[in-house]
Order: structure tokens, then C-alpha cells, then sequence
């Protein structure tokens, strides 16, 4: 079956205004307040959107904590998501830092299973990407390793066969580049 010209121009016209669903990194300052996670939750459970990760922490203002936000959406849902945010009161500023040059970081705690003849070779592994182990048991250890979340899931794939016995990830970290 052949398609007019009429036809072909209606599929290419639907084509490019489709937008591509992308992970973006939204970062909000909030007050530091019971419920205020709830509210923000709720927001994204309201939206459609599926947090990747979340993580929270002080800032250098008393008062004041940082969330970094990690979703799937399309570029206008993102920024209207971010209206949205600032509709909540507790909230004092959001940014998407989807595009912007940043430093993007996770930290992993992963405990392998370990014997006497595995050891050497899981010390190898933590060596080269810069990973350190914080326990050791009879059976097993416990690597912690910090980067982007591709390195975190390279060390995962090269660890998975010693047998991974756990896995406790913060959820991804971020901030701007440079002055601003």
C-alpha cells in the first residue's frame, strides 16, 4: 500500500511535533518542614510522573533543604511540573538542570559474597574505578563507590558474578558547574 503526498506530509507534520520523553533533573529548595516530601510526591503521583530517585539534604542556609529530583518527561511537562512546584508554598526555588553542564553523582553501598580466592580479584575490580571497601566479613565485603549512575551500573555488571548479596543506592546528586 502506497501513501499520498498528502498522506506522508500528515505522518511527517505528526512526527516532529511528538516530543521525546527524556530523564530530567530538577533541583528544588524548600523549607525544611514536616510533609513537605508528601506534598511534592503527591504533585508528581498527580502529574503521571514516576520519580527515579529523590534525595534530600541541609544546605549551606539553615532552614533550607535540596532535593534532587530525578524523572521521565518530555520537556513541556517538565516545565510545567516546575509551575506546579512553586504552587507549593514551602518550596522557595526550582531549577532543571537537564541541559545545563553539571556534576551528577550517586553513591553505592554493594556487598559481595567473598571468599579467599575471590578477594583479590573483587580489590582489582574496586581499584580501577576508584571504589573503596568499608567492610569485610568471613563472606563477604562491602564496596562503596561513587560516580555518574553509567559507572555504578559498569561496577555492577562486572561484580554480578562474585553474587550480589545487597544493594543500597542514594538516588542521583547534582549541581551546576562553574560561578553560577
Amino acid at each position: 500500500m502506497s501513501l499520498s503526498t498528502e498522506q506522508r506530509r500528515s505522518l511527517y507534520t505528526q512526527r516532529k511535533n511528538v516530543e521525546i520523553k527524556t530523564e530530567h533533573i530538577v533541583v528544588a529548595l524548600a523549607e525544611n518542614k514536616p510533609g513537605v516530601i508528601s506534598k511534592i510526591s503527591g504533585l508528581f503521583r498527580r502529574r503521571g510522573f514516576n520519580i527515579q530517585s529523590i534525595t534530600a539534604g541541609h544546605t549551606e542556609e539553615k532552614g533550607i533543604s535540596r532535593l534532587t529530583i530525578m524523572v521521565d518527561g518530555t520537556k513541556t511537562n517538565t516545565e510545567q511540573l516546575i509551575k506546579q512546584l512553586y504552587k507549593i508554598i514551602e518550596i522557595t526555588k526550582v531549577s532543571d538542570l537537564t541541559l545545563d553542564k553539571k556534576i551528577v553523582r550517586e553513591l553505592a553501598l554493594v556487598k559481595l559474597y567473598a571468599t579467599k580466592s575471590t578477594r583479590s580479584e573483587i580489590m582489582q575490580i574496586v581499584d580501577i574505578f576508584k571504589a573503596r571497601i568499608v567492610d569485610v566479613s568471613h563472606s563477604s565485603v562491602i564496596v562503596e563507590i561513587t560516580g555518574d549512575s553509567l559507572k555504578i551500573e559498569s561496577f555492577l555488571d562486572l561484580v554480578r558474578g562474585f553474587g550480589i548479596k545487597e544493594i543500597a543506592r542514594t538516588g542521583v546528586t547534582a549541581m551546576n558547574r562553574g560561578e553560577g
